[in-house]
């Protein structure tokens, strides 16, 4: 198993429409071979916690796949493509983590 972490950064003022996106991806990918967790979350405004300020254009993807295999194939799916010509506006950078258990 891995897991995929993805820090998406948004154009100022997108974050309601790039979740809108999003979250109508989410059952394709669900339904993909191979994936066993995958949603978007965004910060938590919380002054009794020590974190640091909410980000409030930064969407973070959580995913975790069976394998490599099943993360590439995802990548590289038809609706993957579709989806990222559709949010392509309000993205303006992506950081991608894949992790395995330790």
């Amino acid at each position: 198993m891995i897991h995929v972490i993805a820090t998406i950064e948004l154009t100022p003022g997108s974050q309601a429409a790039f979740l809108k996106e999003f979250h109508a991806l989410v059952p394709l990918v669900h339904a993909e071979a191979g994936c066993l967790t995958y949603g978007p979350t965004v910060d938590v405004a919380c002054d009794a916690l020590p974190i640091d300020s909410p980000r409030a254009d930064v969407v973070t993807v959580v995913e975790s796949w069976e394998s490599v295999e099943a993360l590439q194939a995802h990548l590289a799916a038809p609706h993957m493509l579709e989806y990222r010509e559709k949010v392509k506006d309000y993205v303006s950078g992506t950081k991608i983590q894949v992790l395995e258990p330790a």
